[in-house]
C-alpha cells in the first residue's frame, strides 16, 4: 500500500479512507469489542458495512481479530500497535472537528 513517494500524512489517509473506519478505530482504542457491541456503539452502521470494514481493517494490519473457541465462537476485535498509535493521533483531528463543528463554522 506504501509507495515511495507518499507522504506519511497521504498514507494514513488511505488507511482510514472509509466512512466507518475511523469510528471503529476510536472505539476499539476505549476496549476491545465483540461485533455486536461495536455495532451497538456505531448505530448507522450496517452489518455488512461493518464486516467490510473490519476486514479492511485487520488486513491493513490496524485491528486484530481474535476468536475464543466454544459454541458460539466469539470473536474479538482489537487494535494493534499500529492502530493504537493511529488511534492516539486521531484523537487531536477529532478534537478539531468538534471545535470546528461548535463554532458556528460554515462548512
Amino acid at each position: 500500500m506504501n509507495k515511495p513517494t507518499e507522504n506519511g500524512l497521504a498514507t494514513a489517509i488511505k488507511m482510514v479512507s472509509g466512512k466507518w473506519k475511523l469510528d471503529i478505530i476510536c472505539e476499539l482504542g476505549a476496549t476491545p469489542r465483540r461485533f455486536g457491541r461495536l455495532r451497538q456503539s456505531i448505530p448507522a452502521i450496517s452489518e455488512k458495512m461493518l464486516t467490510q470494514q473490519l476486514r479492511e481493517l485487520e488486513a491493513d494490519g490496524l485491528v486484530n481479530r481474535k476468536v475464543h473457541p466454544g459454541s458460539p465462537a466469539k470473536v474479538v476485535y482489537s487494535l494493534t500497535e499500529s492502530g493504537s498509535m493511529l488511534c492516539a493521533g486521531a484523537e487531536g483531528l477529532c478534537r478539531w472537528g468538534e471545535q470546528f463543528r461548535c463554532s458556528g463554522q460554515p462548512g
